[in-house]
């Protein structure tokens, strides 16, 4: 199989077989317009087997989040055909609306608009504490972000739901002054 090399763009390299899709999602890239090749379970040398995706447009990336995904990511912004800047992302020291804060008792749970920040712990590879209550996030990969991703959709349908109710509860109050 021959996959083309891109004139402009991002190829997110390196990223550990299964993942891609998660980082597809994540990236929003089913709304980009220009193509996006997913390369899935390719041979490597160094790891075995990857996944790599190409983006034929030059996008914005949350790089902490892609190094939360998969440390070791390599990101290649390429111009003309060729490579101009390369980036090899490691686990941030902060994450912001990336982990959700799972503790009732956080001010994040009754507080909407608060951004959920996470800290990692210093010494320890994969773990983050909420700074507004302490709570260690659990390490289960990426479950936590697709949890994260998955409220955020859920929330963003119940605001077009709540519109759409006072919508139609207008409506109703308008028909009945009509009789």
């Amino acid at each position: 199989m021959k996959i083309d090399g891109i004139e402009n763009g991002i190829v997110l390299d390196h990223i550990k077989a299964g993942k891609s899709m998660l980082v597809y999602k994540y990236l929003g890239l089913d709304s980009v317009k220009s193509p996006v090749a997913l390369i899935q379970n390719c041979h490597s040398q160094k790891m075995g087997q990857k996944d790599i995706v190409k983006i034929a447009e030059n996008i914005d990336l949350d790089l902490n989040v892609l190094g939360y995904i998969g440390p070791g990511i390599t990101v290649n912004y390429i111009q003309d055909g060729k490579r101009v800047n390369k980036a090899t992302l490691s686990l941030p020291d902060t994450l912001k609306n990336v982990l959700h804060c799972k503790n009732p008792r956080c001010i994040t749970s009754t507080e909407q608009e608060l951004p959920h920040i996470f800290k990692r712990i210093q010494g320890q590879k994969r773990q983050y504490r909420c700074i507004y209550c302490d709570t260690i996030a659990k390490n289960d990969d990426d479950n936590s972000v697709k949890l994260f991703l998955a409220k955020k959709k859920i929330s963003n349908r119940r605001k077009n739901r709540k519109r759409d109710i006072s919508f139609n509860e207008n409506r109703r109050v308008g028909w009945r002054r009509k009789f």
